[in-house]
């Protein structure tokens, strides 16, 4: 790339005052907005917030502004909710009011301003939905396609053969293989060089959105255009990506029966067929590439470090991996499916403790509202983005005592019943819940007790020795690196 010249870092400069003064002429008009720390021109909030912590930064101006406030990421306004009052009032009550799609500009950059997982268009997330919850997708059932996988999973780990190995790799390999079969009807060997070229391609990217540039990208877009650095990178794998699924596409047109749909694809090809008369339809092939590049992006990353994080908490504590071991061993011998989850309260709560602690997503997907919008004594203007910050129900101590402990208790009665919670809302709540829920649930749940019922985790130092702090980043955890054993049962 060119070095910057000074005459383009000049009118950069002056696109993003000119934006910010636009925004800032319209918030003045629009009513009394939520209290916030004062916003300067071009940078807003970026010198009062943690750009590498957001989740900590929002932590602490809610104890000074309250459950509902305003920041600037740069020139774009974004309304925080914080506590499980404030979000229930508006994810749930005011759903409607709050069920637009907020921006991020570097999330909006690399998808183009599309997708199932982000995208505003009703019709678009009914498909989704629909088509993950196994209807329209050929002879096997995306249950099916997990188990299928996790055999897969089983064999690789005996192949470790009781050698210490880090886990992130097959388990990440393990769910972007589901997701293939899900999308272009079958998996890939774990060897074959496109998997591994699109595997990279997404773990990199997970990668470089953590990195401080690219998260500046979401302060000063313009600007950040500009300049050379990991976004830019970022943008041009995402590129790479958008061919690979296009040839797919190519290869899917050519074979397809518009009787016996095999796939997402597929599905998403005939839904194209059907609307082919209707110019203002949603099914094109821009949006099947963007839905494809969400549920790579959105659903690898997340289930394979939950499932990351879930190993690390059982090498933490092995009197729960035990417990766990047993109650799987004596309720089902040979695992039979995702139904038995009813069969198995105390591995249920175990999961959702994983979910809750590990809080992969903190601050959610963003929302935005879809008109000006009354919210408690203020008024927000239409197209505000708004955060919902799940960590602050995730981790209420009204309602999970001690919540930065690891407890299985939270989700269980005095009974040892398996207790549900409003509180427990990893995947958001409302009208924007997260599309991909119901298949997080199906993979964390069958590859873990597949997982359990195989092997006995051993870890490489003394359990209490181990470290489950989280790495943060802008807007997402993880757990540090680590190495494990795993001895055939």
């Amino acid at each position: 790339m060119e070095p910057l010249g000074a005459t383009t870092v000049f009118l950069a400069v002056c696109v993003s005052c000119l934006l910010f003064l636009s925004a800032w002429r319209k918030m003045s008009g629009s009513g009394k907005l939520p209290p916030g720390p004062v916003a300067f021109p071009i940078i807003g909030n970026t010198l009062q917030l943690n750009t590498r912590n957001l989740p900590q930064s929002i932590q602490e101006l809610s104890v000074k502004y309250g459950p509902v406030f305003t920041i600037y990421l740069g020139s774009l306004r974004v309304v925080v909710l914080y506590g499980q009052e404030a979000l229930k009032e508006a994810l749930i009550d005011q759903a409607d009011e709050f069920s637009g799609r907020g921006k991020l500009a570097l999330a909006d950059k690399v998808i183009k301003g599309g997708g199932t997982f982000l995208t505003t268009l009703k019709q678009l997330r009914r498909f989704a939905l629909t088509t993950l919850r196994n209807f329209g997708m050929g002879k096997k059932s995306v249950e099916e396609r997990i188990q299928e996988e996790a055999r897969f999973l089983i064999a690789r780990l005996r192949n470790t053969h009781e050698r210490p190995f880090d886990p992130t790799i097959p388990l990440t390999h393990a769910v972007s293989n589901i997701i293939c079969s899900i999308v272009f009807g079958d998996r890939f060997d774990y060897e074959d060089q496109k998997f591994l070229t699109i595997i990279n391609l997404t773990q990199e990217n997970n990668e470089l959105l953590r990195s401080f540039l690219a998260q500046l990208y979401n302060f000063f877009p313009t600007l950040m255009d500009y300049i050379p650095g990991p976004h830019q990178l970022l943008i041009k794998n995402a590129e790479e990506f958008e061919r690979f699924v296009l040839e797919r596409v190519k290869m899917h047109k050519e074979s397809l029966d518009l009787s016996c749909p095999r796939d997402f694809i597929d599905a998403f090809l005939i839904k194209m067929e059907q609307e082919r008369q209707n110019s203002q339809s949603e099914f094109n092939t821009d949006n099947l590439v963007r839905s494809t590049l969400d549920l790579f992006l959105a659903g690898t990353g997340t289930s394979s470090t939950t499932l990351r994080y879930a190993l690390l908490i059982l090498l933490k504590y092995p009197e729960i991996e035990g417990t766990v071991q047993t109650h799987t061993i004596l309720n089902l011998g040979e695992m039979r499916g995702l139904h038995d989850r009813s069969h198995m309260p105390y591995t249920d709560a175990v999961i959702h403790e994983v979910q809750r602690t590990a809080n992969i997503v903190p601050i959610g997907v963003p929302h935005a509202v879809t008109r000006d919008t009354h919210f408690r004594e203020y008024i927000i203007p239409k197209g505000t983005t708004i955060f919902p910050a799940l960590q602050s129900v995730l981790h209420d101590s009204r309602e999970f005592p001690k919540p930065e402990q690891f407890n299985p208790g939270h989700f269980l009665d005095e009974n040892g019943a398996f207790r549900k919670s409003d509180f427990f809302i990893p995947f958001s709540a409302g009208k924007r819940i997260c599309v991909g829920e119901g298949l997080a649930r199906m993979e964390i749940f069958l590859i873990l007790t597949t997982i359990l019922q195989n092997f006995t985790l051993k870890p490489l130092v003394d359990p209490k020795d181990i470290d489950i702090t989280l790495v943060t980043s802008f807007v997402s955890n993880r757990p540090k690196p680590y190495q494990l054993c795993v001895l055939p049962r």
